[in-house]
């Protein structure tokens, strides 16, 4: 009975995506949902985005083995990171009326940074998606007893991730987002309401987190405790600012208020609901302590799932996994979506300045199912945990695309020379850190990464001219692209002014 309501709800799912996607007309329908969301919806798809594998599984696992102090980086620093960037976004991107981030860095830089940043961008998204369809065929898995192996489940989840987003684009993400939040939120409060009542109540539980160190958030008075832990919070909150997929449900709001207050919403209803499946994993270690600590050091994320599957009725699972699929479907089509976009638009565009717009809807297509192979390779070969994935793949954007984004909009000298002195600083800092060092090294390598790129963009700024030219200024920018007022980034410039001009 169980797989039969799980079917019938992925059929629902992907019949509401592919109805979506019979609005889709043009390449902003499909990246950006015309850029008319209302608030209701643009909150739904912040918190929907992020509330995936690692906030259901991930986070609650890890949870359970180091406490607070261990998900300092995510809900904790992914929260802030929403914040910042619904500001960010709002204040100084959003007039400019542009689809993707790389948009943004060829305006204010060049073509060779706009790459540059956008191949950072999409790299980092891989270990994002990677943990959504690593749970999705877990939970196949689990609910098929075994039937079904982890690494078809991962194949099944990604095939029916990539049905409805392929044609419905950012449109279908969102009205299904705003399906699917709700039954997140109903169900997992529901499961949280029936685990309650086997503990006693929530005091009790959080009363034995206490006692056993959990809820223990600052680490001791250690200086490299101390730089480990802001590392990871660190992160996560900056690292997270140059991704395409919060520009892109920012941006997707019908007005730059409508953005700002999306994003704050999504983010407190984000942060605050984390704690749920926390606390519902943290519960089954004093349900069953002997069977669940065992199942602990043997496979964490597994928590979770087998205690709704032991010890709930039947109606309890079918909303517990009609919720967890909705929130990773969520996450997943959203970050599938997203490096598709910025690689088309800003990588395959520039070898097809005269593509119609029709026609570019079809290679932002092609794309998106060639990252999904990618993503599903990776997937099927990683030994990451789901949380573990998540977390590092915010490191190569810290260290190559935070810089010359807030410099960018932020400082009027940055230049391209800086930019790429920025770039290729933090970037090659921290894979030689991380090749040497590793785990092992006292400063997180893509701290350093951070810290030099930054140096990067401030030198490579001032010194004189050596790499490319200066960042165009607006005049320039407009009449490069006089002759494509249609395009996306052809009237990008004409709304508003570029940040730092």
């Amino acid at each position: 009975m169980l797989i039969w309501f799980v079917v019938l709800y992925l059929l629902v799912s992907i019949s509401i995506g592919l109805i979506a996607a019979t609005r889709v007309k043009n390449t902003k329908d499909y990246a950006v949902a015309g850029r008319h969301l209302p608030l209701p919806v643009v909150m739904a798809t912040v918190f929907a985005t992020w509330f995936g594998a690692e906030a259901v599984f991930g986070v609650s696992a890890t949870f359970v083995q180091e406490g607070l102090r261990g998900v300092v980086a995510d809900p904790f620093g992914s929260s802030l990171c929403l914040v910042i960037a619904g500001f960010f976004f709002a204040t100084q991107l959003y007039k400019l009326n542009i689809i993707t981030l790389g948009d943004f860095y060829r305006m204010r830089y060049n073509r060779t940074v706009e790459v540059l940043t956008t191949l950072a961008i999409v790299v980092s998204y891989l270990g994002w998606v990677a943990a959504q369809i690593k749970a999705l065929g877990l939970i196949f898995n689990m609910i098929t007893q075994g039937a079904v192996s982890q690494e078809a489940g991962m194949i099944l989840g990604t095939a029916i991730v990539l049905t409805y987003t392929t044609f419905g684009g950012m449109l279908s993400v969102a009205i299904l987002d705003f399906v699917q939040m709700t039954v997140i939120i109903g169900g997992l409060l529901y499961i949280g309401y029936i685990v309650s009542g086997m503990t006693g109540g929530v005091a009790p539980v959080i009363d034995h987190a206490r006692a056993a160190g959990k809820l223990e958030f600052f680490p001791p008075l250690d200086i490299w405790q101390w730089v480990g832990f802001l590392g990871a919070w660190m992160t996560m909150m900056l690292g997270s600012i140059p991704q395409q997929d919060v520009f892109q449900r920012i941006t997707s709001a019908k007005s730059a208020k409508v953005a700002i207050w999306g994003s704050v919403l999504g983010a407190s209803v984000y942060f605050c609901f984390t704690f749920v499946p926390m606390f519902i994993a943290y519960a089954a270690t004093i349900i069953d302590p002997a069977f669940f600590n065992g199942l602990i050091a043997e496979d964490s994320q597994r928590v979770l799932p087998t205690l709704v599957l032991q010890h709930t009725p039947l109606l309890a699972q079918v909303i517990f996994f009609g919720a967890v699929l909705s929130a990773i479907m969520s996450c997943s089509s959203a970050t599938l979506l997203a490096p598709s976009i910025s690689f088309a638009e800003n990588i395959v565009r520039g070898f097809l300045p005269h593509l119609t717009d029709r026609g570019f809807l079809k290679v932002m297509r092609i794309c998106l199912i060639g990252f999904a192979g990618c993503v599903l390779f990776y997937a099927l070969n990683s030994e990451l945990s789901i949380f573990g994935m998540v977390e590092s793949a915010y490191k190569i954007t810290l260290a190559g695309a935070f810089v010359p984004l807030f410099f960018g909009a932020f400082w009027k000298r940055a230049n391209s020379q800086g930019a790429l002195a920025a770039i290729i600083g933090g970037v090659s800092s921290w894979i030689l850190l991380e090749v040497l060092l590793g785990e092992d090294s006292l400063i997180p390598p893509q701290m350093i990464g951070l810290a030099v790129s930054a140096i990067g963009m401030v030198v490579g700024s001032l010194l004189p001219q050596k790499i490319g030219k200066p960042g165009h200024t607006e005049a320039e920018y407009l009449h490069r692209h006089a002759a494509h007022p249609h395009t996306p980034a052809g009237h990008a410039g004409q709304s508003g002014h570029l940040p730092g001009h």
